[in-house]
């Protein structure tokens, strides 16, 4: 399946939701969030209501009041324009508060997302002497040559039970991590973190057919798999019946439109009206075309 088909980005809102889950209290979140009245704008921002809060979850470890995240799906490349490009939107959003200074720089962090490790970008950092730090497993800070604390982080690397939100958002996943992530589904008792987890796991379901169909084979994992599918294939019913509903109203619709027709046609005959009068009550009548009346003819 081509990459373009997959909703990442929204999977990746809802994934960034369930992994800061600890501080959901403290944090709001604004996807993609337009930098100025032009179409300029960054995957996610999340902003703390109190800055001297402390994030859980080591990737807010770095944050501060203001933080942009931006996030590249798996196809898409992490380079070092898109690299400066990320630290621009940054700058244009300290610049675009309501007053001047409004938001401190020493309040906003960049943070960029990406499964693998971008490695022509760390390749570059080496060259120009941009030095990085490594404080956890999958994150990188980058320490200098940045206006804001920026830090890299590679899903792909980060530990696999502590962080299988975002793990999830890969087209790479093996049996036993579905596997995991589906009981970790199964044990979330809140309506809202459950909605969040299904669009998780629908992209990580589509990105990875093959692992799907060898669960398929297990009985409890099927489902376990169609449990928690349950609301949107639910969801997907009601919209075929919907459209079933809508195709069999157009049809009787049209139907009764060309019942209609045929009897303007045969009475107008009858009282002698020629071609053009008849094709003129049908069209006043109808709303059809000149050229559609003139079939009925």
């Amino acid at each position: 399946m081509e990459d373009t088909k997959i909703q990442w980005h929204a999977a990746f809102v809802s994934a960034m939701d369930l992994e800061l889950a600890q501080n959901r209290a403290d944090l709001e979140y604004h996807k993609e969030y337009n930098l100025n009245t032009k179409p300029l704008e960054v995957d996610l921002l999340v902003i703390k209501k109190d800055s001297d809060i402390q994030i859980t979850n080591e990737i807010g470890r770095m944050f501060r009041g203001h933080n942009l995240v931006e996030y590249k799906s798996p196809q898409a490349h992490l380079d070092i324009d898109t690299f400066y490009k990320v630290g621009a939107y940054a700058s244009l959003y300290k610049a675009y508060g309501k007053t001047v200074d409004e938001r401190k720089a020493n309040d906003i962090t960049v943070s960029l997302l990406r499964q693998r490790k971008p490695t022509g970008l760390f390749a570059y950092f080496k060259e120009h002497d941009i030095t990085f730090t490594n404080p956890y497993k999958g994150i990188y800070y980058v320490e200098n040559n940045v206006c804001f604390p920026t830090q890299i982080i590679v899903t792909k690397e980060l530990n696999e039970e502590a962080h299988i939100w975002l793990r999830a958002l890969s087209g790479e996943m093996q049996k036993e991590q579905m596997r995991g992530l589906l009981e970790k589904i199964e044990k979330l008792d809140r309506k809202f973190d459950r909605e969040l987890a299904d669009s998780v796991l629908q992209v990580s379901v589509s990105a990875n057919r093959q692992v799907v169909d060898e669960l398929r084979g297990d009985e409890e994992m099927c489902q376990a798999l169609l449990e928690i599918m349950e609301p949107e294939i639910n969801k997907i019913k009601e919209n075929v019946k919907e459209e079933v509903t809508r195709e069999v109203t157009r049809e009787v619709t049209r139907e009764a439109t060309q019942k209609g027709i045929k009897s303007i046609v045969t009475v107008l005959r009858g009282c002698g009206q020629g071609n053009a009068e008849i094709i003129k009550a049908i069209v006043k009548e109808y709303g059809v075309s000149a050229d559609e009346a003139e079939n009925y003819l």
